[in-house]
């Protein structure tokens, strides 16, 4: 193998890493990485899932989290990363089926979940920071950058109401 085709491989592999550790800006995120935001997408759809009505992932709350996350919320930026980096290190979430997914979550919530990879934020403090957020962005003005076309406005009947 000639050095320039090792180099050229080299820098290949180093700008696929660095693509793969910058945040998904391609996506349309400014805080969270891809698989932040699709790790956080399934945890919102468990807190808020969608039935005949929409749920999270229709309302744009991770959407709503990245951007608070970009702003007013940017103090939680770090909890929300030793969080998902946690629940990674912990279980692999996106694997699991539904049911799974919301019993372990409950297991979170009730602060079952513990280790060292929580120790800087704890289980229940991460999930309880996370359906907060989750429910902001599901229930909040859409100007804010969640309940994407009032969803849950409409679902509540009081969409006509909160428009000017």
């Amino acid at each position: 193998m000639s050095r320039k085709t090792h180099s050229t491989r080299r820098g290949f592999l180093a700008v696929g890493a660095a693509t793969l550790a910058c945040p998904a800006s391609a996506a349309g995120y400014q805080v969270l990485t891809g698989a932040e935001a699709d790790l956080l997408d399934a945890i919102c759809d468990q807190i808020v899932p969608a039935d005949r009505d929409a749920g999270a992932k229709q309302a744009g709350c991770v959407q709503y989290i990245d951007r608070q996350l970009a702003g007013p919320l940017q103090r939680y930026k770090n909890a929300y990363r030793q969080g998902l980096a946690a629940l990674v290190k912990t279980i692999d979430f996106l694997h699991l089926g539904f049911d799974e997914r919301k019993a372990f979550l409950r297991r979170m919530e009730a602060g079952e979940i513990s280790g060292p990879a929580w120790e800087p934020v704890s289980a229940a403090t991460f999930f309880n920071m996370v359906l907060d957020h989750t429910y902001q962005g599901f229930y909040g003005d859409p100007k804010h950058g969640g309940n994407r076309d009032a969803v849950s406005w409409h679902m509540l009947g009081i969409a006509e109401h909160m428009h000017g």
